[in-house]
């Protein structure tokens, strides 16, 4: 199986939560897996915010680079999250739920260009045909 991995995802398996051990079997056990670059700057951003040295955001930072291979923005992709923050803004309206951030849109572009899953527990993905729920 081919699959896109979600900051939520990498978060859950540096924690190493029960959600996360979910998370790293599936990727482990995936035939192909992703990280869009932007998920770097999420996870990068969310621990120095949260007051982690930068030697602990790299090596984290690095293992997901070693697990997965990372997706860059292009031009097919940054239409596709158009179209995909679109989609979420809508069904987040809809359930009632936060507004998306253009890095789930992104992620979820990369799942659709890519013709894989989303490994994720964040809620704005949740009972989309692409996503491998772990929440």
């Amino acid at each position: 199986m081919r699959i896109v991995v979600d900051s939520y995802a990498w978060i859950e398996v540096f924690l190493g939560s029960e959600k996360g051990s979910r998370a790293r079997k599936i990727i482990e056990e995936a035939s192909e897996a992703y990280t869009p670059d932007v998920v770097l700057a999420e996870v990068a951003r969310k621990y120095l915010r949260e007051g982690f040295g930068e030697d602990v955001i790299l090596k984290r930072l690095r293992a997901m680079t070693e697990a997965t291979d990372v997706v860059p923005v292009g031009v097919e992709l940054a239409l596709e999250s158009a179209k995909c923050y679109l989609e979420l803004s809508e069904k987040a309206k809809m359930e009632r739920i936060g507004v998306p951030s253009l890095f789930d849109a992104l992620v979820l572009a990369t799942a659709r260009v890519l013709e894989a899953k989303v490994v994720t527990g964040d809620e704005h993905f949740k009972n989309l045909s692409e996503t491998l729920w772990v929440g």
